[in-house]
């Protein structure tokens, strides 16, 4: 019998250099001890009025994305506009930022974010189409760089049973017509409040919830090359008078910045009456 893949885990005060080390040979890795159980708490007693209760996917907008999330899954959008610690404390999260700079930053002026939503895996939930993230952008020609950095953050213990994300380590170096077999997947088994970290060219996919009175609750965040099209529209998703709230870093992230490669002889983009949305912010015009 073939040795099932695993996961490397570290803890949230390891080095940078050790979890960009792992990433770039696995395409993934587990971050433990990223948040702590009240600050998870106080996340979601934010995020509570927002919490969807399960039904029909006919919100989604085509069959096929209803599919794939499944019928057992319930969505929370827009988390930037609804939770402020959700900002504080997952979005601007040292650690994601560090990496985000060291896998993303010399492909782009800056880095934007793609989306990032709370996803609860119910009772019944059947294992997810094994993908990469990257694959929304599936006219960029390949070869290409990292286009995106994702993470899923366990808010409760996560188990094969209970739905744990399978990732497929290695899975970034390999051709795109390879097909992962069975023993090439590895669980995500990782305690509340860590992190798996993963790249957008990782095939992964949600597990299967085979419980019949467990949820399992999770945060995913993604980050882009600021100068591809997100898949949340976050400028509406987080209106400005929600916006100017933030702090301005969290608004640069929101696409509040314009993404200027002035500098490397390129030009500029998100500009409003020529100027940078985050200044109009800040000043009141906007």
């Amino acid at each position: 019998m073939r040795r099932q893949a695993e996961l490397t885990h570290l803890k949230s005060d390891e080095p940078l250099e050790d979890v960009l080390e792992v990433l770039d040979s696995d395409g993934a890795v587990i971050v433990e001890e990223c948040f702590s159980t009240k600050m998870i708490e106080l996340i979601l007693s934010e995020l509570a009025p927002h919490i969807e209760k399960p039904g029909s996917n006919k919100t989604y907008i085509n069959p096929l994305i209803a599919d794939f999330y499944g019928e057992h899954t319930r969505h929370v959008t827009g988390l930037c506009s609804k939770s402020p610690t959700f900002v504080d404390e997952v979005l601007l999260h040292p650690l994601i930022l560090g990496v985000a700079d060291a896998v993303l930053g010399p492909s782009c002026a800056d880095y934007q974010l793609n989306v990032a939503h709370m996803l609860v895996l119910g009772p019944g939930a059947e294992v997810q189409l094994p993908h990469r993230d990257e694959d929304v952008w599936v006219h960029m020609p390949n070869p290409h760089p990292e286009m995106q950095l994702a993470s899923i953050t366990a808010l409760c213990d996560f188990t094969p049973g209970i739905g744990a994300t399978r990732i497929v380590p290695g899975s970034h170096h390999w051709e795109r017509a390879r097909l992962a077999e069975p023993h090439e997947f590895a669980d995500a088994v990782m305690p509340t409040g860590s992190r798996v970290i993963y790249l957008g060219s990782t095939i992964h996919g949600a597990g299967s919830n085979t419980t019949t009175d467990q949820h399992r609750p999770a945060f995913h965040l993604s980050y882009m090359l600021g100068w591809l099209r997100a898949e949340e529209n976050n400028c509406l998703a987080t209106p400005p008078d929600i916006a100017r709230t933030l702090p301005r870093r969290a608004q640069e992230l929101l696409g509040y910045d314009v993404h200027d490669a002035i500098k490397d002889f390129g030009g500029f983009l998100g500009a409003l009456d020529m100027k940078i949305p985050a200044d109009m912010l800040a000043s009141g015009e906007l």
